[in-house]
């Protein structure tokens, strides 16, 4: 007797809905794929408890003829690919021809669809109940799609059985729909719940995609979190095997990664605000993630994770989506590459906002020092040179506005690009409690953590003076350590031992999966050489090639100019003051010290103003 024996259409597609469809977002994923591919305009989602009662799904795009709408519902017929070549660069959200059936067999379904541009007025409503096709039927219809899913899993008891409770898989299906609004500004996007309706998202008609981008942010989240455009392309390098096919030459392939991330100080505790898409598609990469952190770097709190909506654009050929069942991850074909040209497309964007291209830094108005009462003797800054050579001799700048004297009227309206915090005059009035500096501007309010300020100047200083020497120190250990490693990490650690002795850290390989450490930079303290050399594996996977010999110790330089900054309730003078705000001024990263803490708040005079009940 043969045990093994051919399965059944109806439990093969119950089998391949138990991998595509996990819950009713599942299920609005794989139909607003369908309706974004087909060129809808306009969208509709309804859903009722949770998803378990009702998922609607209208559109306006393409529409099917009758023939179409029957064969859709056939395993693998999909209008996205016809070869397996096709695979190779797939250009759209869906492509394997599995979502329609599969939903079908586990639901009581319902299409109605119409051509669009065609001819006549009538369009096709196919019922299917569990797999089962009920009824075909002529109907009338606009032209597009409306699929209707109604009882998910009813002949499925042990998955219906684990699904959650209708707020959590209502907010499943919200966190998708963000996505895919965010995604798609140019789609209207209405979303309904239980009969009430919770988002009329109208489409975004500009040329501009990062204002289209931050209009639907903001519709969908509020303004309240400063965010900074990014706009980063740049050629990426013909593959080798490219290379050796002369006879077909293809384009150069372009990368490209454009959105909107937070400014510094603005961050959370998990991912949850961490949008990324990969040529529209949402994706999950451990590689982006681990870009986004190198980018950031000394701008964000250990701990901590940055606010970013990001679109990578690439040749789809330069990346593989079928490599999950539901397309929640994908593969780059050169995902080293990719992760330096994140992170160097975050830096570039984060020291733009610290130093406006094309803006010379104001010279600093006379610091008026308030009268203060006696106090200790005051310390003062030591004397470090510069970071930059001073700035060229620039026009003398416009006078300063007048003050406007207070009054219950609005206050100077902001400019839509104002200058960056440190290019403005700032005045100072006094400090409280022997920490926080309090300065004025021609916009309101500053606050400026001494220490903060300090660490970032020493840091930037002690980094430029190393990087200033060339060649990495090396300092011999009096006793060699071997360390062995998980065959992994030893394979990786194998091909970075080169650039691993530019950086000066003495490494070779001793046995299979043992390494001997011999020497270390003079600022890298090895106390324990396993740690030190775990740890090591992990930043040049974080950082990818791009790890110099000073990252190797930063940690220590942050740690050692923390100590040597100026503390709380070190008194400083008007003068000191002075200095450290233009030191400051020159320094590339200003507004986070080492750590990633703000060195300076500032306040508008809108804010004052609302706060004191003078504006609404």
């Amino acid at each position: 007797m043969n045990r093994i024996r051919l399965l059944s259409e109806q439990v093969a597609n119950q089998i391949a809905a138990g991998e595509v469809i996990e819950r009713p977002a599942s299920v609005v994923k794989e139909l607003v794929e369908n309706a974004l591919d087909a060129q809808a305009a306009r969208l509709t989602i309804e859903i009722q408890a949770g998803g378990r009662a009702l998922i609607r799904v209208t559109d306006d795009g393409a529409g099917m003829s009758r023939d179409d709408a029957l064969l859709c519902l056939e395993r693998h017929a999909t209008s996205k690919i016809q070869k397996a070549e096709d695979l190779a660069s797939i250009a759209t959200l869906g492509f394997r021809g599995e979502a329609l059936p599969s939903i079908a067999s586990i639901s009581r379904f319902s299409l109605t669809t119409r051509e669009r541009g065609s001819d006549s007025p009538e369009g096709t409503q196919v019922i299917v109940n569990g797999g089962k096709i009920a009824s075909v039927q002529a109907c009338g219809s606009a032209p597009g799609a409306c699929i209707e899913v109604r009882q998910l899993f009813f002949n499925l008891p042990a998955r219906r059985k684990f699904m959650r409770g209708e707020e959590t898989e209502t907010a499943h299906v919200r966190h998708y729909l963000t996505l895919a609004a965010l995604a798609c500004p140019g789609v209207a996007f209405e979303f309904i719940q239980d009969g009430r309706p919770v988002w009329q998202l109208p489409a975004v008609n500009t040329t501009d995609k990062i204002a289209a981008l931050s209009e639907r942010l903001r519709a969908l989240a509020g303004g309240g979190e400063k965010m900074l455009p990014v706009d980063f392309s740049m050629n990426l390098p013909a593959l080798a095997e490219d290379e050796e096919n002369r006879e077909a030459p293809s384009a150069p392939s372009r990368f490209s990664l454009w959105g909107l991330m937070g400014a510094p100080g603005v961050s959370r505790a998990t991912r949850e605000d961490q949008h990324l898409f990969v040529n529209r598609r949402p994706v999950e990469n451990r590689g982006l993630n681990f870009a986004l952190l190198e980018g950031y770097h000394t701008a964000m709190m250990k701990g901590r994770y940055p606010v970013c909506c990001l679109f990578v654009e690439v040749n789809p050929a330069e990346v593989d989506v079928n490599i999950h069942p539901a397309k929640r991850e994908v593969k780059f074909h050169r995902e080293r590459m990719v992760r330096q040209l994140t992170a160097q497309a975050v830096r570039e964007t984060l020291l733009r906002f610290h130093a406006p291209a094309g803006v010379q830094p104001l010279p600093p108005p006379p610091v008026v020092a308030p009268p203060v009462p006696s106090r200790p003797a005051s310390i003062r800054l030591p004397d470090l040179p510069k970071l930059y050579p001073p700035p060229p001799a620039a026009p003398p700048p416009a006078p300063a506005p007048v003050p406007v004297p207070l009054s219950t009227t609005a206050p100077p309206p902001v400019p839509a690009h104002p200058s960056a915090l440190l290019q403005v005059p700032l005045r100072l009035v006094g400090v409280v409690g022997r920490l926080y500096v309090v300065l004025e501007s021609d916009r309101g309010l500053v606050l400026l953590d001494q220490h903060a300020a300090h660490e970032r100047i020493l840091f930037e200083q002690m980094l430029r003076r190393l990087e200033d020497n060339g060649l990495a120190p090396s300092q011999r250990l009096l006793l060699p350590e071997t360390v062995e490693l998980p065959a992994r990490d030893a394979t990786f650690l194998r091909e970075q031992l080169p650039a691993l002795a530019r950086l000066g850290v003495g490494l070779s390989e001793f046995g299979e999966r043992t390494f001997l450490l011999d020497a270390l930079p003079p600022f890298v303290k090895g106390s324990q050489p396993r740690r030190f050399i775990l740890e090591l594996v992990d930043e040049l996977k974080a950082a990818g090639q791009g790890v110099n010999a000073l990252r190797l110790g930063e940690h220590v330089i942050a740690k050692t100019v923390c100590r040597h900054a100026v503390k709380a309730n070190d008194p400083l003078a008007g003068a000191e003051l002075e200095n450290l705000i233009e030191d400051l001024r020159h320094c590339a990263m200003p507004y986070t010290c080492p750590h990633g803490r703000p060195t300076l708040i500032e306040m508008n005079f809108r804010e004052l103003e609302k706060k004191f009940g003078r504006a609404q």
